[in-house]
């Protein structure tokens, strides 16, 4: 019998345990050394002497896939994207075997399985690779042997059987992609921190564990910069109503519970945390033509190449021209520039300049929009030290703001207590 769900999303030990399906993820740091590992294998081992079917998700160890990125450099000054992700894939595979080979020294019957073993199929971008179906036949076999089975995490196949790797966080992704195709209760996910706080207790040491948050806002906390989850897998538990818990792999402290926004009206109208996103470039499209189509002809060609936009600004029209200013991560900036040099010669742009200095800092909450005072509190907040805006995006539940790199610490910090969000919850 499955473990019953609780209060505000919570889910609590059913007659025969805590849940009869486990699905759990451990980040690089959780599996940083032999020690760690051992320590991990403990935590499997007690989930599976409680009766539970056991299902775990790696991360490559420590720092090792950039120390392959690294390598890679070495030896040519361009990888391409099949031969850097399927290096890059290693990494995984060197935890789970290890993690397998330490649990069956302690007496369990435990299994390594790569992305392809475990039925993880992708799209073809590489390096950012979408899961667009996971066939959890071998899984569930391993499970009726008995075995605990560990897949290699942040990696999968094409159609064609090429590895591909999810991006930076991806492991998280294949843990939820994995919980829904299992139907697991929930997914935990342990890592260095003790769960989801009100901001980076390594910038703001004031900030709060947060006990629970919403999917909707965990969403936009991730997108913006909150780098304990990441975002599109968040994204798959929301669409598939998957509670996640975060934890640390450090100890035994209870994490903090993504689940249901509806399950947590109380909380409405109310800032849950402040995220700094310092991976920021800004691409300003000058003296381009206003017409019907112009917008997408500069946006389709980074869409194909699967290249993500925000905090998009388009001024007013003066006789017919316009400027465009939207922003992408560093990492994509020169891609991005060669796409838009060549959409804007079609378009008849004037010229095309690109900055690497900003930052986004967020305000994110349930019912902002429709809570009067709240923008004006964020600004004014940024305004008494000097804090120059370059400009701002908002929806239902967040409200950003580009600002210079240098200040977006101080911004932060200056946001968290302008909203008091090292008070205790009510």
């Amino acid at each position: 019998m499955p473990g019953r769900r609780g209060h505000a999303g919570r889910w609590d030990r059913g007659e025969s345990g805590y849940m009869a399906r486990v699905v759990q993820k451990y980040g690089g740091s959780s599996v940083a050394t032999a020690e760690r590992i051992k320590a991990v294998a403990a935590r499997l081992a007690a989930a599976r002497d409680a009766g539970d079917d056991v299902i775990v998700v790696v991360s490559a160890m420590g720092d090792t896939t950039d120390d392959l990125i690294d390598l890679a450099g070495q030896v040519s000054r361009a990888p391409g994207g099949r031969d850097l992700d399927l290096l890059l894939s290693t990494g995984e595979i060197v935890s789970s075997t290890l993690l397998s080979m330490c649990l069956r020294d302690m007496g369990y019957d435990a299994v390594a399985l790569t992305g392809q073993q475990a039925g993880i199929r992708t799209d073809s971008f590489y390096s950012r690779a979408r899961i667009v179906d996971i066939d959890s036949g071998r899984i569930e076999q391993e499970l009726r042997s008995g075995r605990i089975a560990i897949v290699a995490g942040f990696q999968g196949v094409t159609h064609d059987l090429d590895v591909t790797t999810l991006g930076r966080g991806g492991s998280d992704t294949t843990a939820v992609a994995i919980a829904i195709a299992v139907k697991a209760a929930a997914c935990e996910i342990f890592t260095d921190v003790d769960g989801i706080y009100t901001a980076d207790p390594r910038v703001i040491p004031t900030a709060r564990k947060l006990d629970r948050i919403a999917h909707e806002e965990m969403l936009e906390l991730a997108k913006l910069g909150a780098r304990v989850m990441h975002g599109r897998a968040v994204e798959l538990a929301e669409l598939f109503d998957m509670d996640i818990v975060v934890r640390s792999s450090f100890n035994d402290e209870s994490g903090t519970v993504i689940t249901r926004g509806e399950d947590m009206e109380k909380d409405a109208q109310r800032i849950r945390g402040i995220a700094v996103d310092t991976d920021v470039a800004k691409v300003s499209v000058l003296g381009i033509p206003d017409r019907p189509g112009i917008a997408h002809g500069l946006f389709q060609p980074l869409a194909d190449d699967n290249i993500n936009i925000d905090v998009i600004v388009q001024n007013i029209s003066h006789d017919g021209i316009t400027d465009i200013s939207f922003t992408v991560s560093r990492d994509d900036l020169a891609k991005t520039l060669e796409l838009v040099e060549g959409a804007c010669q079609a378009l008849g742009a004037a010229d095309v300049l690109h900055f690497a200095n900003l930052a986004k800092v967020s305000i994110v909450g349930t019912g902002i929009q429709s809570t009067p005072g709240v923008a004006a509190r964020m600004f004014g907040a940024l305004a008494e030290p000097a804090i120059n805006i370059e400009s701002i995006t908002t929806s239902e539940i967040r409200i950003t703001c580009l600002v210079h790199e240098d200040d977006a610490n101080r911004a932060a910090q200056v946001l968290h207590q302008a909203f008091e969000l090292d008070q205790p919850e009510e």
